[in-house]
C-alpha cells in the first residue's frame, strides 16, 4: 500500500469513517472514464475509493444494496439481516427484515446492540491501546458488514466474525483489528461481521413465567446469530462467496459464541468450521437458574405473568437497569447457577442449545466441523496499564492470586515458576491468571469427535508501554486478519508483527478452505490429542510443542 493511501486509511480509523461525507459528493470529472469503478488494486497516486449510484450494487433476498469499492474490495456496511427487535419483537426470535424496493445504501455501520455505555472510555490507556469504536446504540441492531473481492459467481470461502465482550458488550467494529478488507483481499475470501442482541435484551429467560410466547427468550441473542448465518446461506453467493464453506470465528465472548453455535442443531447445515480465540464454552446456563433469574427480573419491573407483555414497552436503557438490579438481588439471595455459567447468557434449554456438554457425543452436533482454538500467554496482565505493579515479588503474586485460587495460590505460583524458570514475578502472575485450562477442556472435548481440533498459544509481545503489554487479551486478532499495521496500537506496526501475521493469516485461510491450517508458513501443525497436547506456539519464531505448560496447570485447583 502506498504512503498516501495508508495515511488516508489511518485517518479514517476503520477505513470508512469519512464516507458519510464521500457519499454526499458525486464523483465527477471532465473524463467520463474517470468515474468507472475498478476492483483492481489501484496504482500509486490513482483513485482508490469508488462510490456512486451504479457502483457496487448487489442483490439480497430483501432488496438491492449499494456499497462502495475501497482499495479494490467491495464493501457493504450495515446490511439488515433481521427486523427491528424493539416493541413486539423484543424477547422474540428474530424476524426477517422488511423488504425494500429502492436500492439501499449500505455504506455505514449498523447500530450497536443495547448495552451500558457509561464510562466506556474512562481509562485513557485502555482507550488508546484498544482503540474502541462504537456507533449508535439501538434495538434495530440486526445488521452485518460484508467485504469481498468481487460480486461475481466465484465461490470463495466465507468468514463470519462474532465479536467479543462476553455476552453483554461489544459490536462488529469495536476494534480496528476486526476490519475485513485486508483479509478479504489477501485470501480471496468473503468476510462478514455481525451485530446481535446482547445481555438482558438477548438472554433474559422468561419461559418460566411467560409461557409458550416467551419460550425462546433466553436464547434470542444466539438465534440472531443463526439468522445471520441463514442470511449468509441465502445471499452470500451474490457477494462472491460459497454458502457451502462457512467458518465462524470469535474472540473472548465471541469464542464462546463459536462453540455454542457449533453445538446448536440449527447451525448444522450453516456452519462448516469454527475458530475460538481466548474464550469458549462447553455448556449453556442451566435453565432452572435462568428461569428463576427471569422471575426476579419480572418482579423488579413490577410485573406479573398476567402483565408480562408490558416488558416489551419499557425503554431499553430502563430495562437494562431493571435487569441488573434484579441480578444483584438474585446474587444477594444466593441464587444458585448450578456451578456453571450464570448471569445473562445462552440457556441450555435442550431445544436451541443442548442441555448436555457440547461435543460430548462423538457423532453428535459439530462432529464434522474442524475447530481451531487459540489463547494468549498473558490474557490478563495487570501491569499492562499499571506500571507500579511491574515490581511485584513472588510473595505479592501469591497474595494477588488468593482470591482466585484460595489456599492453592502458593502451590500454583511455585508450579508456574518451575515450568517457566526465566519468567519474572509479574509474568508468572499473568501466566497463572491466564491459564489455558478452558482451552484445554474444549480441545479435549472436541478431540473425541471425528473432525480435528488444532490448538495454538500466542506469545508475541509488542515493544510498547515499556514492555508491559505482553501477549494480552485481544492482541492476536489482528495477526489472524492481516491487520497488524491497521491495529497499530496493539502491535506498533511495521515488519516485525507483519511477518508473523503473514504466517498466521495464511494458516487461517488454509483452515477455512480445507479444515487444515497447514499452509507451509508455520511448522507442521499436528492436530491436538489428549495424550500429547500438541500446541502451536506463535511468536517471532514459531514452534509446535507438546503441552508446554502441563506441569504448571496440574497445580490448578480442580
Amino acid at each position: 500500500m502506498n504512503t498516501k493511501r495508508r495515511d488516508f486509511i489511518q485517518k479514517m480509523g476503520l477505513g470508512t469513517a469519512s464516507l458519510g461525507l464521500a457519499a454526499a459528493i458525486p464523483l465527477t470529472s471532465c473524463d467520463a472514464s474517470a468515474n468507472k469503478a475498478t476492483a483492481e488494486e489501484p496504482k500509486d497516486d490513482e483513485q482508490f475509493l469508488f462510490i456512486g449510484d451504479d457502483i457496487a450494487i448487489a442483490n439480497t433476498t430483501s432488496g438491492k444494496v449499494r456499497g462502495y469499492i475501497l482499495n479494490g474490495v467491495y464493501t457493504y456496511l450495515g446490511v439488515p439481516y433481521g427486523a427491528d427487535t424493539s416493541g413486539k419483537n423484543r424477547f422474540m426470535p428474530p424476524q426477517k427484515p422488511e423488504p425494500w424496493t429502492d436500492v439501499k445504501p449500505t455504506i455505514w455501520w449498523g447500530n450497536t446492540a443495547p448495552q451500558i455505555m457509561d464510562n466506556r472510555y474512562a481509562n485513557v490507556h485502555y482507550s488508546f491501546a484498544d482503540h474502541w469504536n462504537y456507533d449508535d446504540v439501538s434495538e434495530d441492531c440486526l445488521r452485518l458488514n460484508v467485504w469481498t473481492p468481487a460480486t461475481d459467481g466465484k465461490k470463495r470461502p466465507v468468514m463470519v466474525w462474532l465479536h467479543g465482550g462476553g455476552f453483554t458488550n461489544g459490536n462488529a467494529i469495536e476494534q480496528d483489528g476486526y476490519h475485513g478488507e485486508n483479509f478479504s483481499k489477501k485470501g480471496d475470501a468473503v468476510f462478514v461481521s455481525i451485530n446481535h442482541r446482547l445481555g438482558p435484551i438477548g438472554f433474559t429467560d422468561f419461559s418460566g413465567v411467560g409461557g409458550e410466547k416467551y419460550a425462546s427468550s433466553g436464547n434470542v441473542g444466539m438465534l440472531d446469530i443463526i439468522a445471520s448465518l441463514e442470511w449468509v446461506r441465502d445471499n452470500i453467493a451474490n457477494f462472491g462467496g460459497d454458502p457451502g464453506n462457512v467458518t465462524i470465528m470469535g474472540q473472548s465472548g465471541g469464542g464462546a459464541k463459536v462453540t455454542g453455535v457449533m453445538a446448536m442443531p440449527a447451525a448444522q447445515q450453516l456452519v462448516h468450521k469454527g475458530v475460538a480465540l481466548s474464550g469458549s464454552m462447553l455448556k449453556g446456563v442451566d435453565q432452572s437458574y435462568s428461569q428463576k433469574l427471569g422471575e426476579y427480573v419480572m418482579k423488579e419491573a413490577g410485573l406479573t405473568p398476567a402483565t408480562l407483555d408490558n416488558i416489551q414497552d419499557i425503554p431499553w436503557r430502563e430495562y437494562l437497569d431493571i435487569a441488573y438490579r434484579a441480578i444483584d438481588k438474585a446474587r444477594k439471595d444466593n441464587l444458585n447457577s448450578g456451578g456453571g455459567r450464570g448471569g445473562f447468557g445462552p440457556v441450555a434449554d435442550g431445544v436451541h442449545l443442548p442441555a448436555e456438554e457440547f461435543f460430548s457425543d462423538p457423532n453428535g452436533a459439530a462432529s464434522n466441523m474442524p475447530l481451531m482454538v487459540c489463547t494468549t500467554f498473558h490474557e490478563w496482565s495487570a501491569t499492562r496499564t499499571s506500571p507500579e505493579l511491574e515490581a511485584i515479588d513472588f510473595a505479592g503474586v501469591v497474595e494477588k492470586l488468593k482470591p482466585r485460587f484460595g489456599d492453592d495460590a502458593e502451590k500454583v505460583v511455585n508450579a508456574y515458576k518451575a515450568n517457566f524458570p526465566d519468567a519474572k514475578p509479574a509474568e508468572i502472575w499473568a501466566l497463572a491468571a491466564s491459564n489455558r485450562q478452558g482451552a484445554i477442556n474444549t480441545s479435549n472435548a472436541k478431540s473425541g469427535q471425528k473432525a480435528p481440533v488444532y490448538l495454538a498459544w500466542f506469545g508475541w509481545e509488542p515493544k510498547m508501554y515499556d514492555g508491559r503489554m505482553r501477549a494480552f487479551h485481544c492482541i492476536d486478532i489482528c495477526f489472524w486478519y492481516a491487520n497488524t499495521d491497521r491495529m497499530y496500537t496493539h502491535t506498533g506496526g511495521g515488519s516485525r508483527p507483519r511477518k508473523l501475521s503473514e504466517k498466521m493469516s495464511a494458516s487461517l485461510l488454509s483452515f477455512m478452505r480445507t479444515g487444515d491450517p497447514n499452509a507451509g508458513t508455520l511448522p507442521t501443525w499436528a492436530a491436538y490429542t489428549k495424550e500429547n497436547g500438541e500446541t502451536m506456539v506463535l511468536n517471532d519464531t514459531c514452534e509446535l510443542k507438546n503441552d508446554p505448560d502441563r506441569a504448571a496447570r496440574e497445580a490448578l485447583p480442580a
